[in-house]
Parts: C-alpha cells; structure tokens; sequence
C-alpha cells in the first residue's frame, strides 16, 4: 500500500515537471530538463509513473471480450468480435498509443536516470532493471497484438519517430526475452524486499514473464521448462511461491488479495487513493451493479467440469441440463453468477436470472421490472443470462470502486505453463501432473479420484487448455491462448451463447444467441496498424486484410 501511494504522488509530480522546457541555464526555484533528475525523489517519482503506465483495469478486463469467454456490447469490443472493425477503430489506436507512450516514458527513464550522482550504483540498477521489465512488457503485448512493430530501444526524436518501420514480430520478441533474462538476474526476489515494497517488479515477475513470453513463441518449450524449474526449484533464489489455499481468496478477500505467495506481480491499487470500478458494470444490479456491460459466455460456463472430472457431455458424468450448475468444479461459482446463486457481501440475497423467477427485489418489496433477469429487450441485464463474481470486493466502495489489486502474473500460471510445455516435449507424466494440474485441482477443491489422479493416455493437450482457461477466466490471457494455439477461426466463428433462456427452444436447444461473430484466419490473427499512425509515418506497412 505504502508502494502505491508512492506512485499516485508521482503522476502529481511528474504532470507538474512535464511542462519544463530545457533551458541553457537551469532555473533555481523550481525543477527542469536541467536539474529534475539530479533530485533522488524525483528520480523515484519517475520511476513511479513508469509503473502506472504499465497497465490498466479497462485492458486487464474487457480484452476477455475479443475470446470465446464473454461477450461485451460495447461498441469497439462488438465490432472485433463481429469481425467488422477496421484500421480507424479507437480501440486499436489507443492501445497502440498507450504502449508507445509507456516505452517513451521508459526510454526518458533510462537516457536520464545517470545523471543523478547520489543514488548508488546498485539502486541505479535495480531501477533500471525495473523499467527494463516495463518497456519489455508494453514491447510483448504490441507484438502479440500487431506482430511485426516498431521496436524502440532508446529515446527517438519526432523525425526518427516519423521514420521508424516495422520490426520483425521474432526481433521484437526476442528482444523482450533478452531482457526478462538479464534483469531476471539484476533485480530482488520476493524475499529479498521489504513488505513497505510490496508491488513492485522482482526477478520472479521477471522470470514469469520470461516463461509467458517463450511459451507464446511457440517453439521454445525446452526453454519455457527451464524458466518455470527455477520458479519452481530454486526458491531460496528467485523467491518462494505457492497456491493460495483458497481459490476466491486470492480476487474476492482484500487482505489475501494484497499478500499472499501466489501473486507474482499485481496491478497496485489502494482505496480512496488509486482505484477501478470496471465491476459496477458486470455484477447484477440487485447486488449494486450499474449495466451489464460485458458478461460470461454458455462455452465458458461448459468448461468447468463436473466434480467427478468428467466434461458435461462425457458418458457417466452426472450432468443434469435442467440442473446445470451443481456438482462442478468450484471455480465456476468462484468465477461466474448463474441463476439461482447465493450471493453474499454487502448485500446477501439469491440471484434470480431466469425469466418469470424473481419473486422480491434486494429491499424485500415486490417486483415491477425484476433487475437480473434476462431480457433480451433489455439494454441493463445481462444479454447471456451470466453475470461476474471473479474480483468482487466485498468492501468496495459505493458504485463498486474498489481497491483490490489486478493479478498480471501469478504462480498458478507459471504451473500451468510448465504443463503445456512439458506434454509439448512429450515429457507429461505422474510427477508432472501432481506437481501442477492435481496441486490447482486440489486447491479449487475437488476430492474425487477421478478428477485428482493421473489420467494416463487421456488427451493431455485438451485437458491442459481446458484447466488453463478456467483457472485463468477474466484474467485478460484467453484470447492470447486460442491466437496462439490457432483456433480462433474454430471457437470465434458462429454464435457465442448464453444460458438456457431462449423463447425459442427450436434454435440451439435454447440457449440464447448473443452474438453472430466472424472470424477470418486470414486476417483477424493480427490487429491492424492503425490508419492515423500510417497516415503519420509513411514507412509503416498495414497488416494483411485491412
């Protein structure tokens, strides 16, 4: 907490310096390009800014809505996953602007930070790396999303920024990797810090970012099993991790959320001081929600299995359609609301979404227009019959402003990880599936034999996927995984649905229709170089399609 109030007071202080021109003879009574590094705050504010820019709650939350998870109505987000939107699209202009922004700003970082002469050389680097990691970051998520693009190493001018071309996506990525490796081995562990600096970049994020990035690269398993081994094995090195014993905890408990040993590397916040509010928009309204803006998806809510480890649709599974929603896999109700939850916090009430169903409101009085069941007239309720538990604070503030913090990296995915990198080698065994996807089954808590042991010649590859999509659900890392496994043009063409409402139980049994979506392989892999930044920089190419 004290880490991020460092880091509001330095968007203050670094908006107040930002308007400083550089001067032949720096003025004494306040800060310039002259004197404003040379102060060891200063310093420190920039680096808290650096921070700040990393990422943000809108990115974390509503990129889920460009997957098979969820759908969003929201106009940028509708037209992605329509397959309509174009190269003028703001949603592609912003991201792209506000990655460049965060490099420029780390990039200034780095080109200045030495002309402090107070600050040892050691605190010099560690402050480095962390920015290192940071332009990293911002680096990694434009390739993913653009493939090949500008990879920008140092600070440019505006000429050069008006001149710069497109970088090969594997330079840029292998760009990124180098340097998760190299401040891997600069920065602290996790152990090594004190509670005060809690939040900030450590070797472990490093090194789990280092793995995400292999992993997404596709041929480099053997590398990505290194990575994860010296998360997993050499604590004492790179800091101690494990699950948390209690799966909601670690999104729905505020002093767990905070602290624990799963957490890598979270998005600060503090309430009161640095805050989001994005779940005002995906709770019900009987509970203090506003819109449902973006909701869970019917192929989201039939990946959680049944308790026993079977798929719904498995032969012996127990799976009742008129019942769908007991004896699953625990991280459904952790993650998704469906008719008939038990919803408790600030307000304790059952949830009824089903049509026709909801006998009272919240405040006990009879209904005239009953506020979480699906309409498909209605602009507020949920258009899939699913609303969002996952990251519910139970002591937000009113209008949902909470104060808990965003997990970018966390243990759970580094397990995940090295599952699919060792069945990629053909290395999957009894050890390796104990080690990860029976330790996160046991923490969801199943206790059945048949969802905990081993399962031998079943299809690792689709249980792999199916425990990673679940585990992970709202964590903004879907659609990273089916672009990177190739089968968007197999889950994102054709209806995305929700419950089982329908008026018309003729069309797919009766599951609403929430969005015709499109595809194209040939194109919506990549996200287009946006038509203002060609129009800036005639050395830029558009991608395929656009």
């Amino acid at each position: 907490m004290k880490f991020l109030k460092k880091i509001f007071i330095a968007m203050l202080a670094l908006t107040a310096a930002s308007g400083c021109k550089k001067l032949d003879l720096g003025p004494s009574d306040r800060f310039s390009e002259l004197n404003f590094w040379t102060i060891d705050a200063n310093v420190y504010n920039a680096l808290y800014n650096n921070y700040s820019l990393m990422y943000n709650s809108n990115l974390y939350f509503y990129n889920e809505s460009t997957s098979d998870n969820a759908f969003s109505s929201s106009g940028d987000y509708n037209l992605i996953a329509s397959g309509n939107s174009t190269s003028a699209l703001g949603k592609f202009q912003n991201d792209w602007s506000y990655y460049y922004s965060t490099i420029k700003s780390c990039n200034l970082f780095l080109l200045h930070i030495d002309e402090n002469t107070t600050l040892s050389a050691e605190v010099k680097e560690r402050l480095k790396a962390e920015t290192r990691f940071i332009r990293a970051f911002a680096h990694f998520n434009l390739a993913k999303w653009y493939g090949d693009v500008p990879l920008v190493d140092r600070d440019l001018t505006p000429e050069e920024a008006q001149t710069i071309s497109r970088t090969p996506k594997e330079q840029v990525m292998n760009f990124v990797i180098d340097e998760l490796a190299a401040i891997a081995e600069i920065l602290p562990s996790k152990n090594e810090i004190p509670a005060a600096e809690n939040g900030r970049i450590t070797s472990g994020a490093a090194l789990a970012l280092e793995a995400r990035a292999l992993l997404y690269e596709g041929d480099r398993m053997a590398e990505v099993v290194t990575v994860c081994e010296k998360l997993m094995n050499q604590q004492s090195t790179y800091g101690t991790y494990e699950l948390v014993g209690n799966y909601s905890d670690l999104f729905n408990n505020p002093t767990v959320n905070r602290t624990n040993n799963e957490t890598i590397l979270s998005l600060q916040y503090v309430p009161g001081v640095r805050t989001w509010n994005e779940m005002w928009d995906f709770v019900p309204r009987s509970v203090g929600g506003r819109v449902s803006s973006m909701s869970p998806t019917q192929e989201l809510v039939d990946d959680y299995l049944m308790l026993n480890g079977k798929d719904i649709d498995e032969a012996g599974s127990g799976y009742n359609e008129d019942n769908p929603y007991v004896n699953r896999d625990p991280r459904l109700t952790a993650t998704v609301v469906y008719h008939g939850y038990d919803w408790t916090g600030q307000v304790n009430k059952i949830i009824y979404i089903k049509p026709g169903t909801d006998p009272v409101n919240f405040d006990g009085k009879p209904e005239t227009v009953p506020l979480d069941e699906y309409s498909p007239a209605s602009q507020s309720t949920s258009p899939t019959g699913y609303y969002w538990r996952k990251y519910y604070d139970p002591t937000s503030l009113p209008n949902l402003v909470s104060g808990i913090n965003l997990h970018l990296l966390r243990y759970a995915e580094v397990l995940l990880t090295y599952a699919e990198a060792k069945n990629s080698l053909g290395q999957m065994d009894a050890t390796v599936w104990n080690e990860t996807i029976r330790a996160l089954r046991e923490r969801a808590g199943f206790t059945d034999a048949g969802a905990l042991n081993y399962p031998g010649n079943a299809n690792m590859t689709d249980i792999i996927r199916r425990e990673r999509r679940v585990e992970l659900a709202m964590e903004g890392l879907r659609t990273d995984d089916i672009f990177r496994w190739r089968i968007a043009e197999d889950v994102l063409n054709g209806w995305a649905h929700g419950a089982k409402f329908s008026a018309d139980p003729s069309t797919d049994n009766g599951y609403i229709r929430a969005q015709n979506r499109n595809f194209d392989p040939d194109k919506n892999y990549l996200w287009p170089i946006p038509a203002r930044d060609l129009s800036l920089n005639h050395n830029l190419t558009q991608n395929p399609g656009y």
